[in-house]
């Protein structure tokens, strides 16, 4: 996927509800608020998910780019 396909599918979703996967194996869901040209994110609302289905709620946190395993858009 080119740079310019992923800045669209990332502008498309702010406001909506995104899943991202981190180094490490954590998963993130949250609002995405913002990012910028190095995959920072800005997550409102957010939450880990836990391997056993629990949440641990984080609220508005910042996402280092680096971290970054996959974003997964919200559905169409």
């Amino acid at each position: 996927m080119s740079v310019d396909m992923a800045i669209k599918v990332l502008e498309e979703s702010l406001g909506k509800m995104v899943l991202i996967k981190l180094k490490g194996g954590k998963v993130i869901r949250g609002n995405l608020h913002g990012f910028d040209q190095h995959m920072n994110l800005t997550l409102e609302q957010s939450e880990e998910i836990m391997e056993d289905n629990k949440t641990n709620s984080l609220g508005t946190i910042i996402v280092r780019g680096d971290n970054v395993v996959i974003i997964s858009p919200p559905p169409r």
